[in-house]
């Protein structure tokens, strides 16, 4: 399946929240014509409405190229079984729903349907997310068409198999909580120093997404970045010996962060 396919059979939008409507806003700048797309949404917002030729809560067609489902997880339950009749093969399903399995579509809606399971993040809703994916046998096919829609909202990696997802909850997923908590730590330390609330949050803000932005960009890793900042005996040496305690420091604390998220995703799947 590729895009002409798409054009022609049209796609099928479940949900569009923040992270559907950051989709759809991404396949219409690229080119993708409103026309083929059907949106299925209980509550549109005023920017869906206004979007010239989209199929808005209107009959879906009979034999779409594929169903994205975008809604939340709690609210799967009522919109997957109503879709039934597009299982069995003809249409590639991909999901966005946290924690819902390949399984789970597969026992919805028949076997032998193509499921794609894809994991966001939230930074995706300004392009700049990194979303894993992972197909079923009969998926598969349609990993690279996946792929290229989901890159509307970032970066894209494939998984080997569907347990790494739980690592990937537990790092991409949930990683950006735990930047925007650093940030605000970061803030609270800079006040205790005698920085101004407003002042330490500009600076903490700017200096995080400042720094991971370099580190993406940069042909450096992040240790020779890290090095390139520290002086021998300067202020950021003597930060670095705090933060970097192997016994106290951040290495054990993130370790903890990460596996005690990567083992609730895997008690919530069980």
């Amino acid at each position: 399946m590729d895009m002409d396919e798409l054009r022609r059979r049209g796609l099928v939008l479940l949900g569009c929240g923040k992270m559907g409507s950051a989709m759809l806003a991404g396949w219409l700048k690229g080119g993708l014509p409103a026309a083929s797309v059907w949106v299925v949404d209980p509550k549109p917002s005023d920017w869906l409405q206004g979007i010239e030729g989209l199929n808005l809560n209107a009959d879906l067609p009979e034999r779409p190229a594929m169903v994205l489902v975008a809604v939340k997880p709690q609210m799967i339950g009522d919109a997957v079984p109503g879709l039934a009749a597009l299982g069995g093969g003809g249409t590639v399903f991909v999901s966005i729903a946290a924690g819902k399995t390949v399984a789970y579509f597969e026992d919805k809606l028949g076997a032998g349907t193509p499921v794609v399971r894809a994991m966001p993040n939230t930074p995706a809703a300004v392009g700049r997310g990194i979303t894993a994916l992972v197909a079923n046998d009969a998926g598969a096919a349609s990993l690279d068409l996946a792929e290229e829609l989901l890159s509307a909202i970032g970066q894209t990696v494939r998984l080997e198999n569907e347990d790494q997802m739980d690592a990937v909850t537990a790092v991409s997923g949930s990683g950006p909580a735990y930047v925007f908590h650093m940030i605000e730590c970061l803030a609270a330390a800079a006040e205790d120093q005698g920085l101004s609330p407003d002042l330490a949050m500009k600076l903490a803000k700017a200096t995080v997404g400042g720094a991971g932005q370099l580190a993406e960009e940069a042909q450096e890793d992040p240790a020779q970045l890290r090095v390139n900042v520290t002086s021998p005996n300067g202020t950021t040496q003597a930060g670095l010996e705090v933060l970097m305690d192997e016994q106290t420091g951040l290495p054990p604390l993130m370790r903890k962060t990460v596996k005690a998220a990567a083992d609730r995703s895997r008690e919530l799947r069980g």
